[in-house]
């Protein structure tokens, strides 16, 4: 089993708190995914757990947000 790591993704196009709880919902049904936490302000989200960056990117593509970095 992987460690859980912590992944820090730069989320453009978050304008409210309904982007960024989205985001959370997103992020949170990955398989793996310990804990969530966007910040609105500075458009990033961390994830700690153990899914692949790919999958967690994926997820808030999906969703109709651009990961940057």
């Amino acid at each position: 089993m992987s460690k859980a790591a912590e992944t820090t993704l730069k989320i453009e196009g978050m304008s409210c708190g309904h982007c960024k709880m989205s985001v959370e919902k997103a992020l949170q049904a990955i398989a793996g995914v310990v804990s969530v936490s966007v910040d609105l302000e500075k458009k990033e989200g961390i994830v700690i757990g153990t899914a692949e960056r790919e999958v967690l990117v994926k997820a808030i593509e999906d969703i109709g947000f651009d990961v940057v970095s």
